[in-house]
């Protein structure tokens, strides 16, 4: 009897994720994973480190190399792009790196396409004459991307950049590119940086930002970009109903992503949230043996449903899943809180569950409310204490907590601390029940109560205290 044979189309974790889980549990399936680029098991979260310079060398931003990949039974075909799935056929156009077209055939196909850079409607980012790369202006999500951005930084030596968008990638960038000795001006949309979190708490990082040299310029909304005649580019902006400019050597345009779905829509695949492929919690498209996973498809969030969020750690789980699924098995993706974290410069910002705004806008009989806490890391009188800003939501009738936001240095083990929040959201606790938690604790590292539980019960005083002291009915 002929082994199975699955095809993964997609060398980013979703599709590697899929590879793996199915050579760890049938190493007698066949595993081809069909990569667009030469660049597989790579990550693109390492990007603005190695732009920094604090990643010496790109091929340090593999996960594994392609002998480790190899290792594991996997086939890996790099430069070879998927251009046409024939679901009843079961198999796979595909074009090989000579560009001579080839098809392969398989039992089950796993989608990993991930996403490509949203492009805003910029003039000068658009049309025939768009500016590009050789002009010095950026879209970054890829490693190819990636070499263009170097080359540009290389050949054209800037000693100032125009970065359009304050969100994750933005904000790693500005940090990139300042420690490279560039000065570097941040251009936002929306009335502050870092959107993911409030506003108040976006105005910390802002502070960071401006501490650092960054010039910080929100609610302002770019119109054009332009060539001069000296070779700088030209950036326009609106604010408050006035012309900004800032002519400078660089221009970095991350604005976010969207969902790569051509391959999946074309076949014939229902799209979902946000454009993205619709997938269940098996990760099953409606198509016979057509899996996805990964930043092309939408999320099963725990909390919201269905939506679309971006994120490695989303496609890493998502993958397995798919793969195991593949062959067979019965797993199932339990659900995203969009838990996430980002250094800039010295602060760390992180999320996890829902804000306030987005808890009510679920339909659900929630009544979110909010406290923010500033406790310390650890203990004051050990040197070094410093404070922790958290911003606890839950529902006001039960207690439940909904979200949690977190801003502290780089040494109070933020990332850390979210994570306590996101294993309560994921067992649903409330938020009094975090007080319970036998959390570790020595001076130079914490407190008998956790900040994680002390902005906790800031919010039980301020929203459930009263109501548990009232008498019992009789």
């Amino acid at each position: 009897m002929a082994s199975r044979h699955i095809i993964a189309v997609g060398g980013s974790d979703a599709g590697i994720s899929a590879a793996l889980r199915i050579r760890e549990l049938d190493p007698t399936t066949e595993v081809t994973v069909v990569v667009a680029d030469a660049y597989p098991n790579f990550s693109i979260c390492g990007i603005p480190y190695y732009v920094s310079g604090e990643v010496t060398h790109w091929t340090n931003l593999a996960h594994r190399t392609a002998a480790d990949l190899a290792a594991t039974g996997m086939r890996v075909l790099t430069d070879t792009r998927a251009t046409r799935i024939n679901v009843d056929a079961h198999t796979l156009d595909v074009l090989s790196p000579d560009g001579r077209p080839d098809q392969l055939a398989y039992d089950a196909l796993v989608v990993g396409t991930g996403a490509v850079s949203a492009r805003p409607p910029i003039t000068g980012l658009s049309g025939p004459d768009a500016l590009g790369a050789e002009d010095g202006v950026h879209l970054l999500h890829s490693m190819g991307d990636t070499f263009a951005v170097m080359d540009s930084l290389q050949q054209r030596n800037p000693a100032t950049a125009v970065i359009i968008g304050a969100g994750y990638i933005g904000l790693e960038m500005a940090e990139a590119l300042t420690i490279r000795g560039i000065a570097v001006t941040q251009i936002e949309a929306l009335p502050e940086v870092l959107p993911t979190v409030d506003p108040e708490l976006g105005w910390l990082v802002r502070g960071e930002l401006e501490r650092n040299g960054v010039e910080v310029l929100t609610d302002t909304a770019v119109t054009a970009i332009s060539r001069t005649d000296s070779g700088a580019v030209t950036v326009t902006a609106e604010h408050d109903g006035e012309l900004l400019r800032r002519t400078v050597d660089f221009v970095l345009v991350v604005v976010g992503v969207r969902p790569d779905t051509e391959l999946a829509s074309d076949a014939g695949a229902d799209l979902g949230a946000k454009g993205a492929i619709a997938v269940d919690d098996t990760m099953r498209t409606n198509l016979a043996d057509v899996f996805a996973a990964g930043d092309c498809v939408h999320t099963h969030h725990r909390l919201l449903g269905l939506t679309w969020l971006p994120l490695g750690t989303t496609a890493h789980k998502q993958g397995r899943v798919a793969g195991e699924n593949a062959i067979g098995g019965h797993a199932r993706y339990a659900g995203s809180l969009g838990t996430q974290v980002v250094k800039v410069f010295d602060l760390v910002a992180a999320r996890t569950g829902l804000r306030e705004h987005e808890a009510r806008a679920v339909q659900r009989d929630w009544k979110p409310v909010s406290t923010t806490a500033t406790p310390d890391d650890h203990k004051a009188y050990y040197p070094g204490a410093t404070p922790i800003h958290i911003r606890i939501t839950g529902d006001h009738t039960t207690g439940q907590l909904l979200g949690a936001q977190l801003i502290g240095h780089r040494s109070a083990e933020v990332s850390k601390r979210v994570d306590t929040y996101a294993t309560a959201l994921f067992h649903t606790m409330t938020v009094d029940a975090l007080s319970e938690l036998d959390l570790a604790y020595t001076p130079p590292l914490g407190s008998p109560w956790d900040a994680t539980q002390m902005a906790a019960q800031a919010w039980v005083s301020k929203h459930q205290l009263a109501s548990r002291l009232r008498p019992a009915r009789q």
